[in-house]
């Protein structure tokens, strides 16, 4: 008799675990936050594309994807002037050594990697933040350059390039007068 109510024990709280499994489980889906479950002025005053954003990051929240960082990319300007291309790439906080300038089949390859840390202290807390990442950027070049002829300068933050064009991609400047119609 001892055993019989020894295994109805075991029974019971077996079928009580099994209840509890079932019920987290149930509970844990109730738990996760519903994109609908938001103040419904929200609702009615978010711009469609807030919204939209919103939904796509809730589901990928739910199926467990992670976004990265989006890459960083140096704004870059080319301008012709007389002979030659200038190419300015505007490389905020990155140190001279860590950018890398090529010519390829391709064109002028300028690659490198940024680091950037800041630190914040204040009364009771202190606040580091670091962002990592490489950029890489490829600007197409005309042929015929001689790529010993490129020349590249660092200064305060801004990369400069200078690519002498070939003779045949210069520039052929002819100023024409203008006459005066009399009336």
């Amino acid at each position: 008799m001892a055993q019989n109510q020894k295994e109805s024990a075991g029974r019971s709280e077996e079928r009580a675990l099994q209840r509890e499994q079932r019920q987290g489980t149930l509970a844990r889906r109730l738990e996760w936050p519903s994109f609908f479950n938001i103040n419904p002025i929200e609702f009615l005053t978010m711009s469609p594309f807030a919204l939209m954003r919103r939904f796509t990051d809730e589901f990928d929240r739910l199926a467990g994807v992670t976004r990265e960082v989006a890459a960083w990319v140096p704004p870059i300007d080319i301008r012709q002037e007389e002979n030659q291309l200038a190419i300015s790439a505007d490389l905020p906080g990155v140190k001279p050594e860590d950018v890398r300038v090529e010519v390829t089949d391709e064109g002028l390859l300028i690659e490198g990697e940024r680091r950037r840390e800041h630190e914040e202290r204040g009364e009771g807390y202190q606040r580091t933040e670091r962002s990592y990442g490489k950029f890489q950027r490829l600007i197409g070049l005309p042929e015929g350059i001689n790529p010993d002829s490129i020349k590249a300068d660092f200064k305060n933050g801004v990369l400069e390039v200078r690519v002498p064009l070939p003779p045949e991609q210069q520039q052929q400047r002819k100023r024409i007068p203008i006459q005066v119609a009399s009336q």
